[in-house]
């Protein structure tokens, strides 16, 4: 379908973000502007007035850089077929990198200053906006290097990232998985259609396309354990020359988020895995098997309920699950349904999948490809409980702290999912609320067990080198199988192959990141139980929205009462599971 096709009201208005081309063009000549007169403060910032000027007109830049930026990129998300948008885009990148050049001598240039200074500023009024940036420089000074190091480091990116380069060339571009049968067709293998065989197809369909994955990756284990140790070495490069006591610390203490949590996290999966072990019996017998393996676990074991739910409908679904919430929160999802904030249809060149996007100062969006399916109803609430997350933030604080951390970034998110899941569960009868149960079963399953699986696998990886143990590719096979077997129990059929996971996962090139996966399902069900629970706690939750990045993001958490730092709070989160599980047993079973 061409997008002319489309009616307007399904589509989203971005002439809220930039009314025409030519306001486009006129930004862009002010910006190139702006940024020759902040590089004009450079080897000046020893002063107040110089430093709150140069301040001041750098927030403005960057607020007004990521208006024309957001536009061109939305605009070619529309139809990636069009040249213009393209070079709009294409500009805006250019104009980000010069900007970051020359804007580079800021952060050094304050790091100067002393802790007492830095103190004062933050004291002072006409500095409120730039508090946090002023408290980043404190906590991080003690691991600010000479400028000659610094520079060197600075230089030494160019090329550490190359590890990550290699692996995706491989895994994008040069690995062959082969072909394999789907539905009585023969069809190529690939990242996609791998997920589509093993969701949907027959058992021996599905054990074919997981061989011949896993085969691919251990033809060349030796070169892929290379470049993941390559990567793992330097992180403890870098943190090492900075004095940090190990790569993890540095990666937590860059979040600034308690390095206790990711051990609270690891701690309370092991002692719970126990549960995801009975979840494994119980998929067994509801898909029939008489013996379970890693190739099953990707297919629904309770068949959906055909749903092709009109957008209006879903709509009026997402609503009614999220009236929990409050009144103003109902307002603002009348707005984004209303005032054009969502871009619904999948059209000609759009860009796939969905997300919400935007910038300060104008209404968040959302970028849709919605075909009627039950999972785009879910992808609607999550959505829009990222742009509300920001609508929040947003009209609470100043540009300068208004943008929140990726620690707390699916949090919102995810308890709108839990809201409407615990509504729609609620309400449905049958072979309906079975799937969603099991819907709910494997949210856990992916979320919080496997990602949690993986946030150990890469702590055991780093700490072993930093322990002086050679990360070769019998060493991190052994180790993946070991987990493996703890996290999926006796009740999986053993397979060799798996000890080849750890080589397919590009967020491991991404250290210390799959973690917040977990914390983030984890922080939802906490949230979503607690409104669900008293409506009192709506309030706090709203509270938690509106504090952007203006504190350690561990603390914002606390604020909507979730303490990851006690580790006591995980046990919420595996009582869901567990209650969820005897649920559905029951069901499954006929006792309910």
């Amino acid at each position: 379908m061409l997008r002319s096709e489309i009616n307007n009201k399904y589509k989203w208005n971005l002439n809220d973000i930039i009314s025409s081309e030519v306001e486009w063009e006129n930004i862009y000549t002010e910006l190139k502007d702006n940024i020759e007169q902040i590089g004009k403060y450079a080897g000046k910032l020893d002063n107040k007035t110089d430093i709150l000027e140069c301040l001041d007109m750098n927030s403005k830049t960057s607020e007004q850089m990521e208006r024309i930026y957001v536009y061109a990129k939305m605009k070619m998300d529309e139809d990636s077929s069009i040249a213009k948008y393209q070079a709009l885009s294409d500009r805006a990148e250019r104009l980000i990198v010069d900007y970051s050049a020359v804007t580079s001598f800021i952060t050094p240039e304050i790091t100067k200053l002393s802790d007492d200074k830095l103190r004062e500023f933050i004291a002072d009024k006409d500095f409120e906006n730039h508090s946090c940036f002023f408290e980043s420089v404190i906590r991080e000074k003690k691991y600010i290097l000479s400028e000659k190091e610094e520079r060197i480091l600075s230089n030494s990116k160019s090329f550490s990232d190359n590890f990550h380069q290699a692996f995706n060339m491989f895994d994008n571009v040069d690995v062959d998985f082969g072909e394999v049968n789907f539905n009585g067709e023969k069809i190529k293998l690939t990242h996609g259609t791998y997920s589509m065989v093993l969701q949907a197809g027959q058992r021996k369909e599905r054990k074919v396309a997981y061989v011949n994955m896993f085969s691919a990756y251990k033809k060349v284990i030796n070169t892929i354990a290379c470049l993941y140790a390559g990567n793992v070495k330097k992180d403890c490069f870098y943190a090492q020359v900075r004095g940090y006591k190990s790569a993890i610390a540095k990666a937590m203490y860059n979040e600034n988020v308690p390095e206790i949590i990711y051990k609270n996290l690891t701690n309370a999966v092991n002692k719970s895995v126990k549960y995801l072990h009975q979840y494994l019996i119980l998929r067994k017998k509801a898909l029939g098997l008489k013996s379970i393996a890693m190739w099953d676990m990707h297919t629904p074991i309770v068949t959906e309920v055909e749903h092709n739910y009109k957008y209006e409908d879903a709509i009026k679904i997402v609503k009614e699950a999220l009236k929990p919430l409050g009144d103003d929160y109902q307002k603002l999802l009348d707005s984004a349904f209303s005032d054009k904030w969502i871009d619904v249809y999948e059209n000609s060149g759009k860009r796939s999948g969905a997300y919400s996007w935007g910038c300060y100062g104008v209404h968040p969006y959302v970028l849709l490809n919605y075909t009627g399916v039950t999972h785009d109803v879910f992808t609607i609430a999550h959505e829009l409980g990222h742009a509300m997350h920001s609508y929040y933030s947003n009209s609470s604080l100043p540009y300068e702290k208004a943008g929140y951390e990726i620690f707390v970034a699916e949090v919102a998110s995810t308890v709108n999912e839990i809201l409407l899941l615990k509504h729609m569960i609620k309400n449905a009868q049958g072979e309906e609320k079975k799937y969603l149960l099991s819907y709910y079963l494997d949210m856990f399953r992916t979320t919080f067990f496997r990602q949690t699986q993986f946030a150990e696998f890469e702590m055991i990886a780093h700490n072993a080198y930093e322990s002086g143990q050679s990360l070769t590719a019998e060493y991190l096979c052994n180790e993946y199988k070991k987990l493996n077997d703890k996290y999926y129990g006796s009740n999986v059929i053993d397979s060799d192959l798996i000890c080849y996971e750890w080589a397919r996962i590009p967020h491991f090139y991404r250290s210390f990141y799959v973690y917040k996966y977990a914390t983030g399902i984890a922080s939802a069900v906490v949230i979503a139980n607690a409104i669900l629970a008293d409506s009192k706690n709506v309030e706090s939750y709203k509270k938690f929205l509106s504090l952007g990045g203006s504190m350690p993001p561990s603390e914002i958490l606390k604020v909507a009462g979730v303490d990851l730092e006690n580790e006591k709070t995980f046990d919420i989160v595996i009582k869901e599971f567990k209650e969820t599980l005897t649920t559905l047993k029951q069901m499954i079973k006929g006792e309910v």
